[in-house]
């Protein structure tokens, strides 16, 4: 262990008042392990924000690492002139006292605040950002993490999260701040002063508003399952379907709160583990449609009955229902699908663009992350072309319509998959069936996500050595076999995106591979994509033979 990480470990000893973190540092002084993954480096701040285990240390999330990120966002707002923030916060551990933290922070610094009274989605946070008139928003979140995750994401004036420059200059900032110390004062004496105030219930109504005015949905007649993976959709999702006319049925156990996510250790709505509940549920009950939102409702699964069972669909395939759906309805009420853009990440799938095309609708890749098609969105805005956002989807279960909102929206998601789901009913078919009509009419492509732990100090350089040499063996064509051709997207005078560590690969035979660090957590991801579930699996195997993932 270096010298640096234990003078860390030593000031912590020394200057942390809180019990909880004050008993987790002297648990951990004879855990030479756990000592160096926790201080060996403080958490990075990206484009993402933080995020981290909940628990002591300069490499986890807790009171000092967020009142230290707030200090430094604070002083980024000072020097850029913005005056006020919003603040949500999620169902995790220490959520809400992390959201009060950084309230503290900012009224500290003569920032104004507004803040959620209650826990709330990701994508509201967004929008109380941009109804407000904030000049940034922060959101306290882990989203999809296991329960011992936490994190920390920000977002700008747009209600969009913070890209490279922005996250940059923040990051600078946040390196100058201490840990310890600081004139803040109590959370209650901001609120009495007025420094910090909570929005009322009428911007839900007007958040809520604009959804069902873009949308109109009409779910008379179908049944649904809905499950909030014990996160913020609990309230906020089944009133609006009910609003829409949906029968509800609630999977009780995990429509509360709860930071320990009993029944849902993992809660991500990718993993079937995480549906089990509410299957059981769907399947008691009938439902036609089983929904599953992430545990701050900016992610949404469904399953689907057909023929007496139930069907898992993905990420890729729900987009792809949304793009033939959204592109027909808009033909049908007379719009011009010319005009008509999908913009969707780079590990989305393709098939999105023979969809578009059939329609003359335009596609636009960007890099992975919501907030790039934000960005997109922002700049069609501009140049008053904002109308011609259709849908933005990413094959990790997130999707937006409209543009009141500048991230993943599964509220608003819920409400278009439902009236999708509610239209085809009408029609005497199911999801299941139209997805088997979308393959029938485009081809059939199969994608896969495999994800390969690196954790702690010793697991950061193992991942950084793997995607050195798989950039190495890209470059001398030894890359599986020979590709047809890749790309690599630090070479951003090549790509016209911005630089990220990702590799892509065309491996002929329909064929290709993404790879990347997570941004989130110690994985390294790998997205395959071939006409058949046993070729993917196929390329997949080799690649983590080859490079020993």
């Amino acid at each position: 262990m270096d010298e640096k990480t234990l003078e860390r470990f030593h000031e912590w000893e020394r200057r942390a008042d809180d019990v909880a973190v004050r008993r987790e540092l002297a648990a951990m002084a004879g855990d030479e392990k756990t000592l160096e993954n926790r201080f060996y480096k403080h958490l990075e701040f990206g484009t993402g924000g933080l995020r981290g285990v909940v628990g002591a240390g300069t490499n986890a999330l807790n009171i000092y690492t967020v009142l230290r990120a707030s200090r430094g966002v604070a002083a980024y707002m000072n020097a850029h002139g913005l005056a006020r923030a919003a603040i949500s916060y999620d169902s995790r551990k220490n959520s809400r006292l992390f959201a009060e933290t950084a309230a503290r922070a900012f009224a500290a610094r003569g920032i104004a605040v507004v803040m959620v009274p209650e826990l709330m989605p990701t994508p509201f946070l967004s929008f109380l950002t941009r109804e407000k008139e904030c000049g940034m928003g922060v959101m306290i979140t882990a989203s999809h993490n296991p329960a011992v995750y936490n994190g920390y994401k920000v977002y700008n004036s747009d209600g969009c999260q913070i890209t490279d420059a922005a996250a940059a200059e923040i990051s600078a900032c946040i390196a100058g701040q201490e840990y310890f110390g600081g004139n803040e004062g109590a959370f209650s004496q901001y609120v009495q002063s007025g420094a910090v105030s909570y929005c009322g219930e009428e911007v839900e109504e007007k958040y809520l508003s604009g959804i069902f005015s873009l949308l109109s949905p009409d779910l008379q007649g179908l049944k649904i399952a809905y499950t909030a993976l014990n996160g913020t959709g609990h309230r906020i999702v089944p009133k609006a379907l009910r609003r829409a006319g949906a029968q509800v049925e609630l999977v009780a156990e995990q429509c509360v709160p709860d930071e320990n996510f009993t029944t849902c250790p993992y809660p991500n709505p990718e993993k079937r583990e995480a549906l089990s509940l509410g299957l059981q549920y769907a399947e008691k009950c009938g439902a036609d449609l089983l929904l599953a939102t992430d545990p701050d409702a900016d992610r949404v699964g469904i399953a689907v009955r057909s023929g007496g069972k139930y069907q898992l669909l993905t990420g890729n395939e729900v987009g792809l229902l949304l793009c033939e759906y959204l592109l027909e309805d808009l033909r049908a009420r007379g719009g011009d699908t010319r005009r008509a853009l999908i913009i969707k990440t780079i590990v989305t799938t393709k098939l999105a663009d023979e969809v578009a095309a059939h329609y003359g609708a335009g596609v636009i890749d960007v890099l992975t992350g919501f907030k790039y098609i934000g960005e997109q969105i922002g700049l069609l805005e501009k140049k008053g072309e904002a109308d011609r956002f259709l849908l933005g989807f990413e094959e990790s279960y997130g999707y937006l319509v409209g543009t009141q909102v500048r991230d993943k929206d599964a509220v608003a998601a819920s409400l278009a998959i439902c009236k999708m789901a509610a239209a085809y009913k009408r029609e005497g078919k199911d999801l299941a069936a139209a997805l088997a009509a979308l393959y029938a009419k485009y081809g059939r492509r199969v994608n896969i996500l495999k994800t390969f732990e690196y954790a702690g100090a010793e697991g950061a350089v193992q991942l950084a050595q793997r995607m050195a040499a798989m950039r190495a063996a890209l470059r001398a064509g030894e890359f599986a076999g020979k590709p047809a051709g890749f790309c690599d997207y630090l070479e951003s005078e090549k790509t016209g995106l911005p630089k990220s560590n990702v590799l892509s690969v065309d491996l002929g035979g329909g064929g290709s591979a993404v790879v990347r660090p997570s941004g989130t957590e110690p994985l390294l991801k790998l997205y395959v994509s071939a006409p058949s579930a046993e070729e993917a699996e196929k390329i997949a195997a080799s690649l983590a033979a080859q490079f020993d993932l």
